[in-house]
């Protein structure tokens, strides 16, 4: 049986940069498609920013056509203004992809870390470090852009072994 090619786009949240990463799964064998991040101004009010992170996801969906997508789960600040900000941002990230039909999966922060790197509280650099290894020749565009491709590695990973056991299932 011949493996499915998939295009996973990888998104991590926020109001003031949104990060997005594009992935090719075929199999086991990754590649980077492409990756950057949305910038909205603080000095913008909010359902401007809000608009701003839409239209940049609509904008990467056009371009690079992605089959599914991932979101990083929203972790709690001490600051509850900063964690409900991070809430709508993150209801723009989930509904865009959805609203273009797409499949869209959710990861906590730790169930990422801990599927590229083995350790659900590793640094930023630890995860960017991993992802680097696991797509060759990558350059990020920030921080936020390796956390996206690190959310669509972590996808491609856990449906893979979904695919799998559903595979398995059905021979029984």
């Amino acid at each position: 049986m011949p493996n499915l090619v998939r295009r996973i786009l990888g998104l991590d949240p926020g109001l003031q940069r949104t990060g997005w990463g594009v992935i090719r799964a075929e199999g086991d064998r990754l590649s980077h498609v492409a990756n950057g991040f949305i910038q909205t101004s603080s000095k913008a009010p909010t359902p401007t920013r809000l608009m701003e992170i839409d239209r940049g996801i609509a904008a990467v969906l056009a371009e690079y056509a992605p089959s599914e997508a991932a979101v990083e789960e929203t972790f709690l600040n001490k600051n509850p203004g900063t964690t409900l900000k991070l809430g709508l941002a993150r209801g723009v990230v989930l509904l865009t992809p959805a609203r273009a039909g797409l499949d869209v999966s959710e990861y906590a922060a730790k169930v990422v870390k801990k599927s590229l790197v083995g350790y659900g509280s590793a640094d930023k650099t630890q995860v960017a470090t991993m992802v680097a290894r696991l797509l060759p020749g990558v350059t990020f565009a920030n921080e936020d852009a390796a956390d996206a491709l690190a959310v669509a590695i972590c996808h491609a990973h856990a449906s893979q072994v979904q695919n799998r056991w559903a595979a398995a299932e059905a021979r029984q």
